[in-house]
């Protein structure tokens, strides 16, 4: 699936939900299926800046796409990296860095988190953006 089409059926998941707090629930389920990073990986320097809580995410090559994994201290912010990882892992570098995140939008995310979390889902995606950066640099 492209991008696209996973953000497409990320947004379709969340329009099934009358209101917040349903949602809140199923981002909270979503960072249970998370692909945790290994141990060794969560080390400061895959720690996200800009974010009130703890976020480790690692990116490695594995046939020309990147696979990230990660973590996350608090429960909320567990389920915004997984959904970003959901869109972004197992896709070429040039995917990830031609890809909006719109979808974002789309779902209301952005608006009902505080702003401080907010600042940090800009920052995972940045930092997603930027393994994206480094890899394609290495062809």
């Amino acid at each position: 699936m492209t991008i696209k089409e996973i953000q497409d059926e990320i947004v379709d998941e969340f329009s099934m939900f009358d209101d917040w707090m349903q949602r809140y629930e199923y981002i909270i389920e979503l960072g249970k299926s998370l692909p945790l990073i290994d141990e060794q990986y969560k080390v400061d320097e895959n720690i996200i800046k800009g974010c009130q809580s703890k976020v480790w995410v690692h990116g490695e090559e594995q046939d020309g796409k990147i696979v990230f994994t990660a973590d996350s201290d608090a429960i909320l912010t567990k389920g915004i990296i997984a959904i970003l990882i959901r869109a972004f892992s197992n896709q070429s570098p040039a995917a990830i860095l031609d890809a909006n995140t719109d979808f974002i939008d789309e779902i209301g995310l952005k608006e009902h988190l505080s702003p401080t979390r907010a600042n940090g889902l800009v920052s995972m995606i940045k930092q997603i953006k930027m393994y994206a950066l480094a890899f394609q640099a290495k062809h």
